[in-house]
């Protein structure tokens, strides 16, 4: 073991909320190390969720669209095909060419890269095992920020083969013939589509009665419907309630409405959540306290239990998305210089990157009522916008929902192609406690997407002016 390294900030993670954290300290004049175990920086986002995912996204839906709707624009295209090596060898060069971005993003912004598995010791001190052997790095603040794994259910153990996460499901070497989701939220749906989109049969099951529980029923059931008509499959309101193995297959139970019945497939994909990842960090031992869900548990200002210990993103509370932990990592990071950093996690807009898109901030319908908010809402069709029809586009709607005496807006929700473009006007307009009124107001360039957002927020208060 070498002598031990110091430095005013550890930060133990290099996914999003880790690195932008880094950056952000050394921006601020903190002498800043970056712990990571894996030689690449970019954490499970850049490496095996967000950035792989939406490559694979992308060229699926580029390959669907020219298979399934070119002759409604004219265009002829014979014996389309596709090369799912090439389509998966694409999708790691963006990944490795993301990853040296962020490796020379860090090193450029000052911080210090330092490759190792890390283990609190307490009193300010974090012991790294790298391919070196073991060593000790000081410092007075220590930010964890170590992200989250895939939820494993113990009747379907990962085996990487017949039974999957999202890890492997970006890695597939074939097509599966077919193949069943467990989970009707983001990552289910996505993955789902781009296996669906290349030939698979694809089932989702689903515990709840409706796909994505942030959106209001009707939106939901709206989307739903699109990807009934695109070719998924959907099992609502029903759970998998135990699995057994063939020799190439899986056979799942499923219990519903209707009672058991059973269903094979090729590839199950398990995508019910994703917990907390801070194994072997040694929380318990350093005395860092964490919930019943495995979260750490933060105060304000993303001080853990132990003192000079905090933590950001997927490790504590909030939703986890990448964009949620790179606020965290910038918020703390000002309050360890002394400034007042804030994350208003109603305000973290939520994405869905299937086509059309689904995006939302803010509360639903449902949720303002539990909350005891009067509201009012308005909806706008995209059937009924220029620009999505000239576009064949025209899947979808917007529902903007506002305080039913105050008229802030409380929650907007999208159902389009782009919608997680046009989600941002609606944050932006949220962010300053803007109303329904401000977003109706706002001039929208004429034919665009985004008229659609004016005409739901019009549509609150029964002024639509282009739908009946």
């Amino acid at each position: 073991m070498g002598a031990e390294q110091e430095f005013d900030v550890v930060v133990i993670g290099a996914g999003p909320g880790g690195y932008v954290c880094a950056i952000r300290c050394a921006q601020l004049g903190m002498k800043t190390a970056l712990v990571e175990k894996n030689p690449r920086l970019g954490g499970t986002c850049l490496n095996v969720g967000c950035i792989p995912s939406k490559a694979l996204l992308h060229s699926t839906e580029i390959y669907h669209e020219l298979k399934h709707g070119a002759s409604g624009h004219g265009i002829v295209v014979k014996a389309i095909s596709h090369d799912l090596e090439a389509l998966m060898n694409r999708k790691d060069s963006i990944v490795d060419q993301l990853g040296k971005g962020v490796k020379a993003l860090v090193s450029k912004k000052g911080v210090s890269v330092v490759q190792g598995t890390a283990r609190l010791l307490g009193n300010g001190q974090v012991e790294l095992t790298g391919e070196k052997g073991k060593e000790v790095i000081k410092a007075p603040e220590i930010i964890l920020a170590t992200g989250s794994k895939p939820v494993e259910l113990p009747f379907l153990p990962f085996d990487g083969k017949k039974i999957v996460h999202s890890d492997h499901a970006i890695a597939f070497d074939k097509v599966p013939r077919k193949m069943v989701v467990v989970g009707g939220g983001a990552i289910g749906l996505e993955l789902g589509c781009v296996w669906s989109r290349l030939g698979a049969e694809v089932v989702i099951v689903e515990f709840l009665p409706e796909i994505c529980p942030q959106l209001d029923p009707e939106v939901a059931k709206a989307a739903r419907r699109i990807f009934e008509k695109q070719g998924l499959s959907f099992r609502l309101s029903t759970k998998v309630s135990s699995a057994r193995s063939t020799k190439t297959k899986s056979v799942l139970t499923l219990e519903g409405g209707q009672g058991f019945s059973e269903i094979e497939a090729d590839r199950v994909l398990v995508a019910v959540g994703r917990a907390p990842c801070s194994d072997g960090l040694g929380l318990s031992e350093a005395g860092v306290e964490q919930d019943e869900k495995g979260r750490v548990t933060v105060d304000s200002s993303f001080s853990t239990s132990l003192s000079g210990v905090r933590a950001i993103g997927d490790l504590i509370p909030g939703p986890m998305l990448a964009h949620k932990a790179e606020e965290d990592g910038v918020a703390c990071a000002e309050i360890l210089a002394g400034q007042a950093g804030h994350v208003d996690y109603d305000m973290v807009p939520g994405v869905v990157y299937v086509d059309p898109e689904i995006a939302n901030v803010g509360l639903s319908e449902a949720q303002a009522k539990e909350r005891k908010i009067p509201t009012r809402s308005g909806s706008f069709p995209l059937a009924a916008n220029g620009r999505a029809i000239a576009t064949g586009a025209t899947d979808g709607l917007v529902k903007v929902v506002a305080h039913a005496k105050t008229d802030r807006l409380v929650g907007v929700q999208v159902v389009a192609r782009g919608a997680s473009e046009l989600i941002a006007s609606a944050v932006a307009h949220m962010e300053y406690g803007g109303s329904a009124e401000d977003l109706a107001r706002t001039i929208h360039a004429h034919p665009t997407l985004s008229e659609s957002l004016k005409e739901a927020a019009l549509s609150a208060d029964g002024r639509g002016l282009h739908s009946l």
